[in-house]
């Protein structure tokens, strides 16, 4: 058999050893981090220490989370860090339930090992004491809503007994929502925030439903009941009439608003020649007001007349 030659050997050896140009060029420490307990609601923050060891700047492109409940801090990329110099790598821990969770962060850089994998785990632990989180009102009712628009009413939220973080605010009906709150949202006991809920309705009829703030208080979730009716556009129009100009009077302009005293807005497109006037555009729900002008034969128009209402149901 023939015998490799020992130089040959030994450089093949070398070829393995660190500094060649397989060698990993960026390090970490340490390896990986467990939170430990974290109250449900509540955030802890590890930031992992990463340093170029080689002799050329290395490269960050991408940044991912595996596992839902961590996430990355505030970090700029792509990140560029020269031989020698280290950076922090801030991971964020949000349990929204009690449990163990693992995940990880994975780098993309241009290393000769391309990806890095932090490996990170917490536990979520329950809320104990007598935090509290209050809504007022606790029950919000939008009355008739018709069917494409949208009614919006606010409701209080209020902490007590200590710090509540407000992690979700999910309703139970697709014509309800919430806004105003960017969650998470932290709240120090005696402090408020309003949150808005809009309804839009997709039906006529009533519509009732729940509008549920999850958070770490230990009376969670803190609850709105909420109810509106949807009404649609339907067959009724206000029928209206006015006496006659004098014999100069070319044709009358009719005006309408949805305050008393205005302002109006002109509903006829062309010139009325005749005193009545059919409105079929009126929508169930509403109250509009009337006023009409006369228009003579050198185009000279009158002032207002005297307002009449119309209630439709």
């Amino acid at each position: 058999m023939r015998t490799l030659p020992l130089f040959a050997i030994l450089l093949a050896v070398c070829s393995l050893l660190p500094g060649s140009s397989l060698a990993q060029q960026l390090k970490w420490r340490p390896d990986a981090h467990d939170f430990g307990n974290v109250q449900v609601g509540n955030t802890a923050t590890f930031s992992f220490e990463l340093t170029n060891v080689g002799s050329k700047t290395a490269d960050i492109s991408a940044v991912s989370m595996k596992g839902s409940l961590f996430s990355v801090g505030d970090l700029a990329l792509p990140i560029k860090i020269k031989p020698g110099k280290s950076i922090e790598l801030p991971v964020i821990f949000s349990p929204t339930a009690t449990g163990e969770v693992k995940g990880a962060a994975v780098l993309t850089t241009n290393d000769p090992n391309p990806t890095l994998r932090f490996n990170v785990s917490g536990t979520g632990e329950a809320v104990t004491g007598s935090t509290k989180l209050t809504v007022s009102p606790a029950s919000l009712n939008f009355g008739n809503v018709t069917v494409g628009n949208s009614a919006t009413l606010q409701t209080t939220l209020t902490a007590s007994g200590g710090t509540v973080t407000i992690s979700s605010d999910p309703t139970n009906s697709s014509e309800f929502g919430v806004s105003g709150i960017t969650l998470p949202y932290k709240l120090k006991s005696g402090d408020s925030v309003q949150a808005t809920i809009t309804f839009t309705p997709n039906a006529s009829g009533v519509a009732s439903a729940k509008a549920g703030f999850i958070s770490n208080a230990k009376d969670s979730p803190a609850t709105a009941e909420l109810q509106g009716t949807g009404l649609t556009n339907s067959s009724y129009s206000a029928d209206l009439s006015w006496q006659a100009g004098t014999s100069d009077i070319v044709g009358y302009n009719l005006y309408r608003g949805t305050t008393h005293g205005g302002p109006y807005s002109e509903i006829n497109s062309a010139l009325l020649a005749v005193t009545t006037y059919t409105d079929s555009t009126v929508v169930a729900g509403n109250t509009y007001y009337y006023v009409a002008t006369e228009v003579d034969n050198k185009g000279n128009e009158s002032g207002y007349s005297a307002e009449t209402k119309a209630v439709i149901p």
